[in-house]
């Protein structure tokens, strides 16, 4: 009995061991390959193979990027380098501003994917056009062009460009495909046109290639237009000039207006304009890597000045827009004529920041394609190289795409500031800007905080499933304590600010006439602004009274239209601003840190009322796409920061350049923000 019981445990102790050491020494070994063993630089490894053939492929940036690291001076044998400074250069203008990350290679972007906002170089080696009865979205790649696992180790995959041509009109869905390659042996496309069915390109050689479906299929009764792409030479025998004119990336723009950053436009249209029928649709394309420049910091002038315009609720459409409530005549492209405005405005003012403060996008079925509204809604700035921040209001997300893929692709153009802000609370836009001193300590003078208050809290469906909204957002508890959070994180520093090392630069820090020189100082944190689209329930409250003269603290136009404000609140004004105080000592009197908040929304109503020390501002309606008011001009509101962050002063200017309500919301002259104080 004993040996039989001995028998079958040595079997279920082998049972046991056997497996396990198998385990074991099988891990063992995918440690050793994996970890533990480095291989030599091999032939694979210099080519970087990928999906594509065994056969040499560009490794080097053919567009001469800038070093990230800045120039050094000293002895490289000893450990500490020293960076080059020349007295005469700013420090802004030494930061990094490279249009791309100084982590990102451009070599490992994504080959079969279309993303027309990453900076590609590399070329494009075949275009083909194909139609679907069924969305993309739907059916994946079922309609893609016919192709070969040889193919698609030569050319590369086929890429479906995902923007419908036969969006507003045609039988079925037309896509543009592309293939792209980074071999070196394989001819790659250098220009692209679109002739009818009668013309071939001039002058016609063997390497322009004409696309077999018409660019216009589907569409009833339009003439037939083809699509051409002219195969150069390969990579390996363009030089750098040949190299930065390859066409790198396609895409389409509906309207008539200016198409996205770095893309050029194929005329004629594929679809003509047909006014209040159908927007123009143009294929567009990009050459070589265009670099999107990026915004200098955020910094005062050396004498201590900083300048914001708020242009609110533009409502930009993919057409060029339809005026309302204007004294022109006539009155045509209303989004066009915004934007000449606004230069006019900007060339005026020279502000250092632009803040759009949301409905950039009209919403209303008539911005359904944002992409082409973006690429317009800041030219003016982005023209004259001004940084600006945007937030969302209500109408932006109504058609298209989604808030966070409006700030991809807004922080794709030039000078823009925006920010996506912390995924897990509510909004799409919630961040926080600095301005710092011009000086070498670069202190943080002023602070910016921009919210998203959102779109609508409730609303029906009617029976063809259109959404109508019945109450506005509002924002939320989370973004308060967001807000308190970040708020927190200020420093604060010793008020009024004096600029370092002054009598280094011996005159250039000269304090200026109009300045104030100050008698005591205070250490608190530096005054702050706030921008969110929708308004509070108190700006439509009792306006405070100045204690030195009993006047009623409400300047500019009120009461021309109903309260825009959310019907319900999470208390952002109690439980938020007046919360946030500029510092915490007793002795300063409550006096919140942020000083004016600026909100837009309500086209016709203009005026800055401050309640509860804290004051509240409408940017008035400024675009002619937006509801407005006869006799009400298109207005814009400044605010225009002096003293390095003390002194707050407000007006604004209408279309007809009239400078109306100059008036200072904080610091020397400003009415008391509390008594105690």
């Amino acid at each position: 009995m004993a040996v039989f019981s001995f028998s079958r445990v040595g079997r279920s102790m082998r049972g046991i061991l056997l497996p396990t050491a198998a385990v074991i020494g099988f891990s063992c070994l995918l440690t050793y390959f994996f970890v533990l063993y480095q291989p030599t630089v091999g032939p694979g490894i210099v080519q970087r193979l990928g999906w594509q053939a065994w056969d040499a492929v560009a490794t080097v940036d053919y567009f001469d990027k800038e070093p990230s690291t800045p120039t050094v001076t000293g002895d490289p044998a000893d450990g500490q380098p020293i960076p080059v400074n020349d007295d005469e250069t700013d420090w802004w203008e030494t930061t990094n501003n490279q249009p791309w990350g100084t982590t990102d290679d451009i070599e490992s972007y994504p080959l079969d994917v279309w993303a027309p906002l990453l900076p590609h170089d590399t070329g494009l080696s075949e275009i083909a056009i194909t139609r679907c009865m069924m969305s993309p979205s739907l059916v994946g790649n079922l309609c893609a062009p016919t192709t070969t696992v040889e193919q698609d180790a030569i050319k590369g995959n086929w890429v479906r460009v995902d923007r419908d041509l036969n969006k507003q009109a045609g039988l079925w869905n037309l896509n543009i495909y592309y293939r792209r390659t980074r071999r070196l042996d394989i001819p790659l496309i250098t220009d692209l046109r679109l002739l009818p069915a009668n013309e071939i390109p001039e002058p016609l050689s063997d390497s322009w290639v004409k696309v077999d479906l018409s660019i216009r299929d589907g569409v009833m009764r339009a003439e037939p237009m083809y699509l051409w792409y002219l195969q150069g030479k390969t990579m390996n025998e363009m030089n750098a000039d040949e190299k930065a004119s390859l066409v790198t990336e396609v895409d389409i723009l509906f309207g008539e207006d200016r198409p996205w950053y770095g893309f050029e436009k194929i005329e004629p249209a594929v679809t003509p304009e047909k006014e209040g029928q159908l927007e123009s649709v143009y294929v567009t394309y990009r050459r070589g890597v265009q670099s999107v420049p990026h915004a200098h910091p955020l910094h005062f002038s050396r004498d201590g000045k900083f300048k914001i315009l708020q242009v609110a609720d533009l409502h930009f459409s993919v057409s060029r827009g339809i005026c309302r409530e204007t004294d022109i005549d006539p009155c045509v492209n209303s989004d066009n004529l915004t934007n000449t405005l606004l230069g006019h405005v900007m060339d005026e003012e020279k502000p250092d920041l632009v803040v759009f403060s949301g409905d950039q996008l009209n919403g209303q079925g008539t911005s359904w394609d944002p992409k082409s509204v973006l690429a317009k809604f800041a030219v003016a700035a982005t023209d004259r190289k001004i940084p600006w921040a945007a937030i969302f209001g209500n109408h932006d997300e109504e058609n298209g795409d989604v808030k966070q893929e409006q700030v991809r692709m807004m922080n794709a153009l030039p000078y823009s500031l925006v920010q996506r802000g912390p995924k897990d609370i509510h909004g799409v836009g919630n961040y926080v800007l600095d301005v710092k001193s011009a000086d070498a300590s670069k202190t943080s003078l002023l602070t910016l905080y921009f919210l998203d208050s959102g779109s609508y809290s409730s609303g029906y469906l009617d029976w063809l499933g259109y959404f109508f909204p019945t109450e506005y957002d509002w924002i939320h508890e989370d973004q308060i304590n967001w807000f308190l959070q970040e708020s927190s994180k200020i420093q604060a520093i010793q008020r009024p600010f004096t600029p370092d090392t002054g009598k280094d630069f011996g005159s250039i820090w000269n304090r200026q006439a109009d300045q104030i020189t100050p008698t005591t100082h205070k250490l608190a944190k530096p005054n702050a602004m706030m921008f969110f689209h929708i308004p509070l329930q108190e700006s439509y409250g009792t306006a405070d009274r100045d204690p030195r003269t009993g006047q009623v603290l409400d300047i500019g136009l009120h009461d021309l239209e109903g309260s825009g404000a959310a019907k319900k609140s999470d208390g952002m004004f109690d439980k938020g601003l007046k919360k946030a105080l500029e510092s915490g000592h007793v002795a300063s009197g409550d006096i919140p840190e942020v000083k004016v908040v600026a909100n837009g929304h309500c086209h016709i109503t203009e005026d800055c009322k401050r309640v509860n020390h804290i004051w509240l501002c409408f940017g008035g309606g400024g675009s002619y796409s937006g509801y407005g008011q006869i006799g009400f001009d298109r207005r814009f509101r400044i605010y225009e920061i002096s003293d390095y962050g003390e002194t707050i002063r407000t007006y604004k200017r209408t279309e007809k350049d009239e400078i109306l309500n100059s008036y200072i919301l904080a610091g020397p002259g400003a009415p008391l923000f509390n008594p105690r104080s």
